[in-house]
């Protein structure tokens, strides 16, 4: 098969040749259609993930066709549609047994823990506890944006930040993560700031429902922009970038009792941030990690999909080739581009 293979962190990848995956018994293997370039990956091909061993393939937001069923599955079969989420579930351990896969003891990724999508197949383990059945009206493009940013997404605002109509939620970076919280947090009724450096992003991100926007480089103080609009503060703020300044300045522009999420990515020389703890501690701030979200909850956001209430279709900014992806990924620290960038072409 054609594959995207990187044999040395932060080097050029290539366009290869490799060996078609084979299914594990419990496992199946995907005729991918549809595969979104993502930050995490940039992070992977970056060196920042310790799970990954060269050479690699990167891609972990997928969608497409099941080509080949492993012995022990029962719940697929070849020809189904199906999406994944990026955090797969051993089906053992404790947190597995109590519904949450997306932070399993023993969790696999594809495109970090093995091979990912940015090919023509890719194996998944577990497939009758991970895997997701997509709706027949879904195109594959739109399917493989749900695997990591618009699920992760959806998890931080529904079930983290347990958002409500009537409050005040501000997105702190709006790439593909933070478009698509603006999208679902104003779906449910939140009043949602969209804050970026982009004002392409910024304007992308009024579109989609966001009744005010900063543009961190023309005010002199995110935070207290926050607070003016708000009129006293963000009742959830989520850092969809994962960087120091966002997450100080998430934290920072809540309202008393307020809860931040943390979406966005903190590795290498961003893991460690400094936040504003003797505010978390005065005005019982919380602070939730979101990470993922399990299979058995998609069928919430599915349904919100289905029935037109929610349109991640119009985060997909465009659509490219297998070849052009190696570009899109080594670039991805520019920013360049609004909206998810999905390769549908291979």
């Amino acid at each position: 098969m054609k594959a995207v293979v990187y044999e040395a962190f932060s080097k050029p990848p290539r366009l290869m040749n490799v060996a078609d995956p084979s299914p594990e018994r419990h496992g199946v293997v995907i005729q991918v259609l549809g595969t979104g370039v993502c930050r995490s990956d940039w992070h992977g091909w970056k060196g920042h993930d310790p799970d990954i061993e060269l050479p690699h393939v990167p891609g972990h937001e997928l969608a497409g066709i099941v080509a080949e069923v492993g012995h022990d599955v029962t719940r697929w079969k070849v020809g189904d549609r199906v999406t994944v989420p990026f955090v797969g579930g051993c089906g053992a351990c404790a947190q597995c047994n109590s519904g949450n896969q997306q932070v399993c003891h023993t969790q696999f990724q594809p495109g970090f823990t093995h091979w990912g999508s940015f090919a023509e197949y890719v194996g998944i383990h577990q497939a009758d506890l991970n895997l997701v059945a997509l709706p027949e009206s879904m195109d594959f493009a739109t399917a493989a944006s749900l695997g990591c940013r618009f699920a992760t997404s959806f998890r931080a605002v529904v079930d983290q930040g347990n958002v409500s109509a009537g409050q005040w939620v501000a997105v702190h970076g709006c790439g593909g993560v933070g478009l698509s919280a603006v999208m679902i947090a104003q779906t449910i009724g939140a009043n949602v700031i969209a804050i970026d450096i982009s004002q392409e992003k910024l304007d992308m991100a009024r579109a989609l429902g966001a009744v005010a926007t900063i543009n961190a480089q023309c005010v002199a103080d995110v935070t207290e922009a926050v607070l003016e609009i708000t009129q006293g503060g963000a009742h959830v703020s989520l850092d969809a970038l994962g960087h120091p300044t966002t997450c100080f300045n998430s934290i920072n522009n809540l309202r008393r009792r307020g809860k931040h999420v943390q979406v966005g990515l903190m590795l290498a020389d961003h893991a460690t941030p400094a936040i504003p703890m003797g505010k978390v501690i005065a005005h019982e701030l919380e602070i939730y990690g979101s990470h993922g979200m399990q299979a058995h909850r998609y069928g919430a956001m599915i349904e919100m999909i289905t029935s037109g209430k929610l349109a991640p279709e119009k985060l997909v900014g465009k659509t490219i080739s297998l070849e052009q992806s190696i570009d899109a990924l080594t670039n991805m620290d520019r920013f360049e581009t609004a909206g998810v960038t999905v390769i549908t072409e291979f």
